[in-house]
């Protein structure tokens, strides 16, 4: 019983500490997960829309604002019917939002680019 309380002496204020030196920068482990790490080099790259996309981009009226700050920053990767391993350029699909998606879009993220091939409204 005493080790027990000289253990929780030391994990509470030390748990307490971590927390607020972490919260302060910013620090968030969220960015290493896969679906995070792909979209996140997904939107530093240069957009390039199919004729397609555009078409349906047209006729579901979503604007580019909304594709990027919602669609594809808040989706989630459906890594089952994607292919990341594909060379030169993987394909993936996302779907957004992440339960009961509503939208669903593939595209290929090469080196310089991305390639936004479909938009589908699946509701």
């Amino acid at each position: 019983m005493k080790k027990l309380k000289f253990y929780a002496i030391g994990l509470i204020p030390g748990c307490i500490i971590v927390f607020f030196i972490l919260n302060k920068k910013g620090a968030s482990c969220s960015g290493y997960l896969p679906n995070s790490r792909v979209i996140a080099e997904t939107l530093s790259k240069d957009f390039k829309y199919s004729d397609n996309f555009k078409a349906e981009m047209t006729t579901l009226k979503v604007d580019e604002k909304f594709l990027k700050d919602s669609i594809i920053t808040k989706g989630k990767i459906d890594f089952d019917r994607s292919h990341a391993q594909k060379k030169p350029c993987p394909d993936y699909l996302l779907t957004y939002p992440e339960n009961n998606p509503t939208y669903e879009i593939t595209y290929e993220k090469c080196e310089e680019n991305v390639t936004l091939n479909s938009l589908k409204k699946l509701k």
